[in-house]
């Protein structure tokens, strides 16, 4: 007797599950459950939009709040050039959409290179005293600081941008901005000036790449107010030592030391003496200084 009702509790569970499939299969023939997946569909593509929306916002937050991170060791606020522990790639394409001339004025009055004793690590364009000085790219301003009078940049910003390249703005009448300020390109930063060791209104304006000088020329067109491409490829020579000053093209320029002669400068540099010469405008007869800078290549 035990035996035929376990049998027949067991035939009830059989049919049971039998019913289950049978609904299954009628629910999934009648098209309810193709028209649950397809409203879920929407749903789930919905939330991934949302959450790659979330993560582009959060990357570009990042990369306003610290432009160029995966470039620069750190938010250097005491040096204009200096960048310990930086790791300077042997080529950086920078991208120069997006930019604003910094004035509307065309008139270069210095360029970059040697400057007797000195390195003129930038151009200066003649502005007049007030004039508006704009951001050349979007960026963050990393110094707002004032040299003091006859000395050096006078008032000056420097903004580092997500596009890897720094700029600095000296001789300011004028700070517009202050020191970790988010910054649009075109918006007004200072205004031009004659402070610092300048003699006459005009902007110093430096391009820079992990505190290397980069000729500003090779990047703006002051005379056109335009870019001189939509990119400009820095390359770094590995044969520079490290009192040399290299600019951003790979030239390099040799500051002149004690002893050195226009003979031994030539046979380190292999160039020739008549090539040094035609390149920083002096004579086999000049008189070399040390400390002054010479364009060897």
């Amino acid at each position: 007797m035990g035996n035929f009702l376990n049998m027949i509790k067991r035939m009830k569970q059989l049919f049971a599950r039998i019913g289950v499939l049978l609904l299954l299969l009628w629910v999934a023939s009648s098209g309810i459950a193709q028209d649950l997946i397809a409203r879920q569909a929407p749903v789930d593509k919905k939330l991934k939009a949302v959450d790659s929306l979330a993560l582009v916002i959060q990357i570009k937050t990042e990369l306003t709040e610290f432009p160029a991170f995966d470039i620069y060791p750190s938010w250097n606020k005491k040096s204009v050039h200096t960048y310990e522990g930086a790791k300077v790639p042997d080529s950086y394409i920078f991208n120069l959409s997006g930019f604003h001339m910094p004035t509307p004025n065309t008139r270069v009055t210095s360029k970059f290179g040697p400057r007797g004793r000195r390195m003129h690590n930038g151009i200066d364009v003649k502005v007049q005293i007030g004039d508006t000085i704009y951001a050349a790219f979007d960026g963050k301003v990393r110094m707002v600081r004032n040299q003091g009078r006859r000395v050096g940049y006078g008032r000056y910003v420097v903004i580092r941008h997500p596009n890897g390249l720094e700029t600095v703005y000296g001789h300011l009448s004028k700070q517009l901005v202050a020191e970790d300020q988010l910054v649009r390109a075109g918006e007004p930063i200072g205004l031009g000036g004659n402070t610092g060791r300048s003699f006459g209104s005009h902007l110093h304006f430096e391009t820079l790449f992990l505190g290397i000088p980069i000729n500003p020329a090779f990047m703006f067109d002051f005379p056109n107010q335009d870019i001189v491409a939509d990119t400009f490829t820095f390359n770094y020579s590995k044969s520079a030592r490290k009192s040399d000053v290299v600019s951003g093209d790979g030239t390099i320029y040799h500051r002149v030391r004690r002893g050195d002669t226009l003979s031994r400068i030539a046979s380190q540099r292999g160039v020739s003496i008549n090539t040094l010469c035609r390149l920083n405008g002096i004579k086999r007869t000049s008189i070399l200084r040390i400390g002054q800078v010479l364009r060897c290549s």
